[in-house]
């Protein structure tokens, strides 16, 4: 297993919350935002882009709440918003008055709900197969849905985590070594976690709702560059939503990756990083 390099490490109080937070790097800040998968963290996420990303940015990398070693509970009603809430507490907190944002899947719903509500916080984004386009609009994927069910049933097992690993979260043919599938697993099953999972299918009508970001029409006014990188077998969330978001963004540059799952990152970590890097590095227009 790649292992995350040592980074600066602390647990900051965040409103009602505990934020663990790690960070690289100096330079504009950049924030980057995990998945909402069993077990995910924020370095177990990036561990293959912390390093090379550091070399221009300040890299932050907190792990969201709900997951790894943050306070757990998210308000279900509105996850979305929730979390844009507690990233923009996290800003304050640290001082940081602007900051770039990567986000893959959860993480990318997330910051772009930031963006909707508190744009002057939010400078570039970039988003890897982000969760909330169009995602009541269908039946769920095979791979969203894996991930909703995961906490049903007879519950968490390290089958069930391995299968949505190797099988949906990434293409054919990646390998993921089993020393991060045994690491998410544990993490999975913490008694605080099974007692309130951070990603289930949500409560109601209106709470689906909100998690569809299509319907959102501030989207379509957005202001901010964004980069989109999705991959082309993505198994969880629609390839399809690159395009949607290209169409309908402002300024949104969109990249398909041809046999690359939903972990554009770790699948294809240099051109990710060389691509991410540019992007946020060129000038505003």
């Amino acid at each position: 297993m790649l292992q995350t390099p040592k980074m600066h490490e602390a647990t900051l109080r965040v409103g009602h919350r505990d934020i663990f937070v790690a960070e690289m790097g100096d330079g504009p800040a950049l924030v980057m935002l995990h998945g909402g998968g069993p077990g995910a963290s924020g370095q177990s996420n990036f561990a293959r882009n912390i390093a090379a990303l550091a070399q221009d940015f300040r890299v932050i990398v907190p792990d969201m709440p709900g997951y790894g070693r943050s306070s757990k509970g998210i308000d279900k009603r509105d996850s979305f918003g929730d979390l844009a809430g507690a990233l923009r507490g996290l800003l304050d907190t640290m001082g940081i008055a602007r900051a770039h944002f990567a986000g893959n899947s959860l993480g990318g719903a997330a910051a772009l709900r930031l963006a909707l509500e508190s744009a002057e916080r939010v400078d570039r984004l970039v988003l890897m197969g982000p969760g909330g386009i169009g995602t009541t609009r269908r039946l769920p994927t095979k791979g969203l849905n894996r991930l909703l069910d995961y906490y049903k049933g007879e519950g968490p097992t390290r089958e069930k985590i391995e299968d949505f690993i190797r099988n949906y979260l990434v293409a054919p043919g990646i390998v993921v070594d089993d020393a991060l599938i045994d690491a998410r697993y544990q993490d999975s099953i913490r008694r605080e976690v099974v007692a309130n999972p951070p990603l289930t299918r949500p409560p109601g009508p209106r709470a689906m709702w909100k998690m569809d970001l299509t319907r959102d029409t501030r989207l379509r006014e957005l202001p901010h560059p964004v980069l989109v990188l999705w991959g082309a077998v993505d198994l969880v969330n629609r390839p399809s939503g690159a395009l949607w978001l290209q169409k309908n963004l402002p300024n949104c540059s969109a990249y398909l990756f041809a046999g690359t799952g939903h972990w554009v990152q770790w699948e294809r970590a240099d051109e990710f990083n060389a691509v991410t890097a540019a992007f946020l590095k060129a000038e505003n227009k």
